[in-house]
């Protein structure tokens, strides 16, 4: 018990002391002078909430890049924005929404792919002005993947048997506790199709391309940017400077400052979302919490 209130005692001082030291900072590291150029970096795995446990926070959270993209749009010293993507992909709705968000953008946006834009991320991309890659980076993977883990056999082995009583025939659809029936997989593969069909003509729209041209190479490859390149996926190689300086040409300015829009995450930050998510288990149960962890997350669709 003494243990317990030590470690009790230490999280609320370092969260003292955290949510002391966040007020000394803006969320956005912006200078309000002359004529500014936003940069947004898209780092890591594109989820909603960005990250998804302790040893999960560097992945890219839509509302903080929505809001980034909304704060940019509306500050009228910001003439242009850069979108520095290095990203596998993400989650299907995660991608649509950013994807969404900087086509309605009135201000001149350029994509620069630094190492990687794929899948998700490349939808984003394409849905800016202007796109600029290196030339060894990775893009394109234009797909949609569905996977879970299958421990049916293995249970099997060990004689374990798998009942589970449902309303629906396809309520337990992607269980991991059993194989998928034929019926089964059909209908996840179609949900894949529609899908991947969604996003094959939004790059179509966004890079003003035939379906039929995106449609002959959106077959989850990827390709370096020379590559992309000749596809027409991307229109030039390069790297920081030509997409600053493919901004200014866009915004029609010839001297801007770089303001680097990017959410701090605090010491308080990290500690509120272990907190929460420690509670959880201690308070529901282990085999409770990977129960509805399972059941809940094993099938995602993502791009």
């Amino acid at each position: 018990m003494k243990r317990w209130k030590t470690v009790i005692i230490v999280v609320i001082v370092i969260g003292a002391i955290s949510f002391l030291l966040s007020g000394f900072f803006s969320d956005f590291n912006t200078v309000k002078i002359g004529n500014r150029i936003a940069l947004i970096p898209l780092y890591g795995p594109i989820t909603l909430d960005g990250n998804k446990g302790f040893f999960d926070f560097y992945g890219i959270s839509t509302n903080n890049i929505l809001d980034a993209l909304k704060k940019a749009e509306e500050d009228p010293g910001i003439k242009g924005i850069v979108l520095e993507i290095n990203s596998p992909g993400g989650t299907v709705v995660a991608s649509e929404e950013i994807a969404n968000a900087v086509n309605k953008i009135k201000k001149p946006v350029v994509a620069w792919i630094r190492e990687e834009g794929a899948s998700g991320a490349y939808w984003i991309a394409s849905s800016a002005d202007y796109i600029i890659a290196d030339p060894l980076s990775i893009t394109g993977s234009i797909g949609v993947i569905g996977s879970y883990l299958e421990f049916a056999d293995l249970l099997e082995k060990y004689g374990v048997k798998y009942q589970q009583l449902t309303s629906g025939e396809f309520k337990d659809t992607g269980s991991p506790f059993k194989k998928l029936s034929e019926k089964e997989n059909e209908l996840l593969q179609s949900k894949i199709n529609k899908i991947h069909e969604f996003f094959i003509e939004e790059v179509s729209k966004n890079r003003n391309m035939s379906k039929t041209k995106i449609s002959e190479i959106a077959n989850g490859a990827f390709y370096l940017g020379i590559e992309a390149k000749e596809l027409g996926l991307v229109d030039e190689l390069g790297g920081k400077e030509e997409a600053i300086n493919k901004v200014k040409e866009l915004a029609g300015i010839k001297e801007a400052s770089i303001v680097t829009y990017q959410k701090r995450s605090s010491i308080f930050d990290l500690f509120s979302n272990t907190i929460a998510y420690s509670s959880f288990y201690i308070g529901k149960g282990i085999s409770y919490g990977l129960n509805e962890q399972v059941n809940r997350n094993n099938f995602e669709f993502r791009t």
